[in-house]
């Protein structure tokens, strides 16, 4: 998939990702599983290959989980059948991925949600089932999940609207506040448009209130101190996104932030009884 990569690399995301909280014995399925996810979102994403060229691509990607098909799908199911994984987390992100080929509008809420259900939650589901977890937690990690790619579409409305035409912001919610998509494509959000963002951010603050004990559920340790300090960045982000305009104002962690934030949260976690 050289072709279409984008050269973002896991150190590029805007959460941790297999970071060195976690043990280093779930790393490799965690980062297998990143490679594979990277290398479709990439087709996907592509602002230049057809449509039918990225459905072939991401039809490559889910043969390769066969055993038959892109390297990185086929090194994840390599390992998947190691450690006795469930691959239904991988099949339901290309269903995401595919639909992100196929559909650039989304018409409330609701349907932003089952888009997640499909993009985010079974990024959370897999780490969960590397690390053994009960799936009785599932729910908690949906909530974070899901949080955490609104905040990504929030963060970069702008970019998806005008390198890929995608727009991710309930349409039903620009329309509430007279606005539309090609309010997007401006250097500056316009007073309606930040309503709406701000409104979204809000709601996503909703869902970080139900992920906010999903930390202290987890069994692992090391793996429960690592969502602590993902929950406190998209926090920040939320509140962040209610005040900030994204297509003028930068809404991205520093490096310097993100450090704090992450110190912070580690000790609050520790000091409620959280150990690593």
């Amino acid at each position: 998939m050289s072709e279409l990569s984008s050269g973002k690399g896991h150190r590029d995301e805007n959460f941790p990702v297999a970071s060195f909280l976690l043990r280093p014995e779930y790393r490799a399925p965690i980062m297998a599983f990143y490679r594979f996810a990277r290398a479709a979102d990439d087709i996907a994403d592509h602002a230049e290959a057809t449509e039918a060229e990225k459905l072939r691509l991401l039809g490559e990607m889910r043969a390769g989980l066969g055993g038959n098909g892109a390297p990185e799908a086929m090194a994840l199911a390599e390992v998947a059948r190691e450690r006795r994984l469930d691959l239904v987390h991988a099949h339901e992100l290309l269903d995401a991925f595919c639909q992100d080929v196929t559909q650039r509008r989304y018409p409330d809420w609701e349907a932003l949600m089952a888009y997640c259900r499909l993009s985010a939650m079974p990024v959370g589901r897999f780490v969960l089932d590397v690390h053994g977890e009960d799936r009785s937690i599932w729910p908690l990690s949906d909530a974070l999940c899901a949080a955490l790619q609104v905040i990504n579409h929030l963060q970069d409305c702008g970019e998806d609207y005008r390198d890929v035409g995608r727009v991710y912001l309930p349409l039903d919610a620009l329309a509430a506040a007279g606005t539309g998509v090609e309010a997007l494509g401006e250097d500056r959000a316009s007073p309606a448009l930040r309503q709406v963002i701000a409104r979204l951010a809000r709601q996503t603050e909703g869902l970080l209130a139900q992920s906010a004990a999903f930390a202290s559920a987890i069994r692992d340790r090391r793996l429960a101190a690592e969502v602590a300090v993902i929950q406190a960045q998209a926090e920040d982000l939320a509140t962040l996104l209610t005040r900030r305009d994204p297509l003028s104002e930068p809404v991205h962690h520093s490096k310097l932030r993100m450090g704090g934030v992450a110190i912070k949260a580690l000790l609050r976690h520790w000091f409620a009884g959280g150990q690593a």
